[in-house]
């Protein structure tokens, strides 16, 4: 019998090869799904390379000397291996079992099964077989076995092609398989960071407070679903507020997480939670024996407490961005700086000052974190306290025309970009 013609015989004229190999390679390009993938593939081969029976053979996650049937063309239902392994028949031993862990492209000119072979029903009536192995980490996980009721019917001269077109094929199908777990997986992910976050954003207050004298403002944005930033208001004695800006370093699940257990440690602080010194070292001590001793996370923070009586704010820092003050009334400009002590999480015991500022109607003040200040534009250059201080410049606005102004200038400044960093504003401005 004749050999019959192999995809790239040269008794074929090129175009038609080319024609052949483009409309394939198109076909396989648009295949989403792996199982849809391999049913296009294996209709597209069997018109040139013609077999009466296909087998399909898996030894993943199997010892020697078993072998799974993941497809065979003598069945009537088609099972995605994929997903319903649990469906497959596994034999042990036998011919099949021989020619995949044997690792090896094989033909078998006059094939003789013996009747007691584990797969002789799948093998029955047939005189030729074709074992192609798909390698994966250099073994044959995987083998396509084809066969012929006719004996001598594959050719040896072009069996080196379909090896080699088999091994490519299936490197595609195996990387669209993890393509898809990856998604699989990803949306998963993204699905669970989503709940992180609703319940990170739960932590933050539902409402900003009726404060006597004080006006407020506030914008809360993380760059991934999940972030590092905080800040709260603590109803305090005698009328008083206790104001929160907290940075935990990193970004993402981790960064949220510490931010989750630095908003309880802060709630259950023994008593009201002042002055703002005691506080910080309340945080300080609890972060730094429990949960940041064997890691490198910290975590900056500014405390403030307000008395809307005196419209005194006196305040404690750990390694926080300081605030911005714009004194309308004055025309000055300054920062919260005069105390600052080590980020929270960083070393016992951790001492944190205080400093008082009396305010005056007219003034306000920018709390932030520094994903507004190092936002970037497409140049690469930050965002910077010139630009705030400009913005803050402007006194004919309240509380929230500020903070719109303040995101409005950063939005332009960086194009549109996604922020990289978490970005939290809290304007205050005296009434």
């Amino acid at each position: 019998m004749a050999p019959r013609r192999g995809i790239f015989d040269q008794t074929a004229g090129w175009q038609e090869t080319m024609a052949i190999v483009l409309d394939t390679m198109k076909e396989m390009s648009r295949q989403t799904d792996p199982q849809a993938m391999v049913r296009a593939y294996a209709k597209r081969i069997r018109q040139f390379l013609p077999s009466d029976r296909q087998l399909s053979l898996s030894r993943r996650d199997l010892t020697k000397p078993h072998v799974c049937i993941t497809r065979s063309s003598t069945w009537n239902e088609d099972i995605n291996p994929w997903k319903e392994r649990d469906r497959l028949p596994v034999l042990q031993g036998g011919l099949l079992s021989e020619l995949i862990w044997g690792d090896e492209p094989t033909i078998i000119d006059v094939l003789q099964v013996a009747p007691d072979d584990p797969a002789a029903d799948y093998l029955a009536g047939q005189r030729t077989l074709m074992a192609i192995p798909i390698y994966d980490q250099g073994v044959a996980l995987n083998m396509v076995v084809l066969l012929r009721t006719e004996a001598r019917t594959f050719s040896r001269e072009q069996f080196p092609e379909w090896v080699w077109l088999s091994n490519l094929f299936g490197r595609a199908t195996h990387n669209l398989v993890l393509s898809e777990e990856v998604r699989r997986a990803y949306s998963d992910v993204d699905r669970e960071l989503k709940i992180v976050g609703e319940i990170q954003r739960s932590l933050l207050p539902a409402e900003l407070p009726q404060i006597p004298t004080l006006e407020l403002a506030a914008y809360y944005h993380t760059s991934r679903r999940a972030g590092g930033d905080y800040y709260d208001l603590f109803p305090l004695p005698e009328g008083r507020w206790g104001i929160f800006l907290g940075d935990v370093s990193g970004h993402g699940t981790p960064a949220a997480v510490l931010m989750a257990v630095t908003h309880t440690i802060a709630h259950t602080y023994p008593g009201p939670p002042t002055p703002p010194g005691k506080m910080l070292e309340h945080l300080n001590y609890h972060l730094a024996t429990r949960y940041t001793a064997t890691s490198d996370s910290f975590v900056t923070a500014f405390y403030a407490v307000y008395d809307p009586a005196t419209r005194e704010l006196r305040y404690a820092s750990a390694g926080h961005n300081p605030p911005r003050l714009k004194r309308c009334r004055e025309g000055t400009l300054a920062s919260l700086n005069g105390v600052n002590g080590l980020p929270l999480g960083i070393r016992i015991p951790g001492d944190y000052e205080e400093c008082p500022v009396l305010l005056d109607p007219g003034d306000q003040i920018v709390f932030y974190t520094d994903g507004v200040t190092e936002a970037h534009n497409p140049s690469g250059e930050m965002f910077g306290l010139a630009r705030l201080d400009r913005i803050l410049g402007d006194c004919s606005q309240g509380a929230a025309g500020l903070l719109d102004a303040v995101l409005c200038a950063v939005e332009q400044f960086t194009a549109g970009h996604p922020a990289d960093d978490d970005r939290t504003l809290l304007v205050a401005r005296i009434v």
